[in-house]
């Protein structure tokens, strides 16, 4: 990544970044959107982001999605988050990288509570 590309991103993290790998699950939060559900493997994480790589191709900016982070297995309790997709760049052997900021964080036990940056009122649940 150039330097300048590198720093800009920087500037707009509120939180620093962590290297770390570990199973990410990523589903459509809409039962009208095409189904899938995408396996990757983190690169980096915050508080307020995760940053990992693909093979599949109907990631865009501004695409809503559920990440259950770290994922270990369908049978145990999920916490998910509602995440935005907020980047997404080509990287080499036919993968994208795909940064997603944190918007909303569930568990399945009923409860949610809101991250920092609220809903626009047009999508607000």
């Amino acid at each position: 990544m150039p330097e300048t590309v590198a720093n800009e991103y920087a500037v707009k993290r509120s939180s620093r970044r962590a290297r770390i790998a570990r199973p990410v699950r990523v589903r459509p939060p809409d039962p009208r959107d095409e189904h899938f559900e995408d396996l990757p493997v983190s690169v980096n994480a915050s508080k307020d982001g995760i940053y990992f790589t693909s093979r599949r191709k109907s990631y865009y900016k501004g695409r809503r999605v559920f990440v259950t982070f770290p994922f270990r297995s369908p049978h145990d309790p999920m916490n998910c988050e509602y995440v935005a997709v907020v980047r997404v760049e080509e990287l080499p052997n036919s993968k994208i990288g795909v940064a997603v900021h944190l918007k909303l964080s569930m568990n399945y036990s009923g409860s949610s509570a809101f991250a920092r940056e609220r809903f626009p009122e047009s999508i607000r649940l």
